[in-house]
């Protein structure tokens, strides 16, 4: 048998040298900053591809037809939709059960400390959109007014965790609890103003079926697979009703159990039970491959850590990395491709949706979280932390107005019967986006520059 044995411990021939090479890369894929990395990189390869020759075909497979057929009906989607709507529900799911966590055991649990970022969160959004309402009032384009008013989370963070142990820790969890309440907003903005048409009878099924999420979590129904069965129900009466399929993903999220069933001393005496009785079992001889009963002792201890964890926190956890990775990114893909060559670029750069665009994201957002503090802060009910300062502060709002993966969501809600005008309102995101990236980050170095 190839291999040998460390310290009593099975070591393979060829592990080592794995595990150099993997750890770092582990590590890599953890940092905030890569999926913002990540997601640049989609975004310019699906600019690239609709600026080239590929763009007739990439066109074509996003409108490729895609379904099943079931009692009696057919159900198809292009892939495009099957992205937007199927895809990006377990992107809301996952922001779902941030959400959750934030405000139940995180920095927004506590009412003194997450007024500074929700006071901050509601500025952020109040002033985009009325900026964005105000180049396009009178107009049918108004109907873009909610693209402005959200914060790419992993853009923001990436670009503020570029900076390290330079920034103060209190501005990165500003940052997070601001970007998490603005993620509230935007998705109580998609269900109730980017709704077209409502189907009653699908609308009071997708009710019950929330309402049988809820008397699942009250019953003290713990594994993940009976929510996620009522889950796809749900996606799919929503997907009909008319609201948009994706809010099944936070209804679900919020379903999903928060408690862990076993406190920690509890975790804490199960492992000192489990652990002597491996002792007892190994003096006996016993074999994992060959003894059933040292296979339970050992499968008893991963159910004790299990059971020690919340379900929202496991999925949460496990999840993350499947959407940070694969699901933005490919949305990204889907929904970047802007024809660049096509477009007269004075038309564009001076179009009130792109202008609307541009102005809400970069200064809109600017005026409402610096504004929204200040007001919070003067009137005395919330303090910054100590460290902070109104340059800070500056900073983290142009990181607010990174609005690319929300804000391209909700422009396809928006203009999806209006090519020409979402092709304006992509432009917008994308500028603005880079805009605020930049000068966030440039403010953010020079403040941090006497720290470095």
């Amino acid at each position: 048998m190839w291999g040998k044995r460390r310290e009593g411990v099975y070591v393979g021939p060829l592990e080592d040298a794995f595990n150099r090479f993997l750890t770092p890369l582990e590590e890599f894929i953890h940092r905030q900053t890569t999926s913002g990395v990540l997601l640049m990189i989609c975004t310019v390869v699906a600019l690239g591809i609709a600026n080239s020759p590929l763009f007739p075909g990439y066109q074509h497979f996003l409108h490729t037809m895609v379904g099943f057929r079931f009692a009696g009906e057919n159900f198809e989607l292009t892939i495009h939709h099957w992205i937007n709507d199927g895809l990006m529900a377990a992107f809301f799911f996952v922001m779902g059960l941030e959400l959750k966590r934030e405000f139940l055991a995180g920095e927004l649990s506590n009412p003194k400390k997450a007024f500074v970022p929700i006071a901050a969160a509601i500025g952020g959004m109040a002033m985009p959109a009325t900026i964005y309402a105000l180049f396009n009032s009178g107009t049918p384009h108004i109907k873009g007014w909610g693209i402005p008013m959200a914060t790419d989370i992993a853009f923001a963070i990436g670009a503020l965790s570029l900076f390290g142990k330079r920034v103060p820790q209190s501005l990165l969890t500003f940052l997070i609890a601001l970007a998490i309440v603005d993620d509230l907003g935007a998705v109580a903005v998609i269900a109730i103003f980017y709704t077209a048409s409502i189907n009653v009878p699908a609308l009071f099924a997708s009710i019950g079926l929330g309402l049988f999420l809820l008397a699942l979590n009250m019953g003290g129904v713990r594994r993940p697979l009976p929510y996620l069965l009522v889950g796809i129900l749900l996606w799919s009466f929503m997907l009909v009703s008319g609201i948009h399929a994706t809010i099944a993903g936070v209804v679900l999220a919020f379903a999903i159990p928060l408690r862990p069933k076993y406190p920690p001393m509890v975790l804490v005496d199960i492992l000192k039970s489990q652990t002597e009785k491996l002792e007892e079992s190994q003096k006996l001889g016993h074999n994992i491959l060959r003894s059933d009963h040292f296979r339970s002792l050992v499968s008893g201890l991963s159910d004790g850590i299990d059971k020690a964890q919340a379900p929202a926190q496991r999925l949460e956890h496990r999840l993350h990395l499947w959407v940070a990775y694969l699901i933005i990114p490919i949305f990204a893909l889907a929904n970047a491709g802007i024809p660049i060559g096509n477009m007269d670029l004075g038309v564009a750069l001076t179009h009130p949706v792109t202008l609307g665009i541009v102005f809400g994201l970069v200064f809109g957002k600017l005026m409402g979280i610096t504004g929204g503090t200040w007001v919070a802060v003067r009137m005395g009910i919330a303090k910054l932390p100590e460290e902070l300062t109104m340059k800070h502060l500056i900073a983290v709002s142009f990181l607010g107005g990174i609005g690319f993966t929300m804000s391209i969501f909700i422009a396809d809600l928006g203009f999806k019967d209006s090519p020409e005008t979402l092709v304006m309102a992509k432009a917008g995101i994308i500028l603005a986006s880079l805009i605020a990236g930049l000068t966030g980050s440039a403010i953010l170095y020079k403040v941090t520059q006497k720290k470095a």
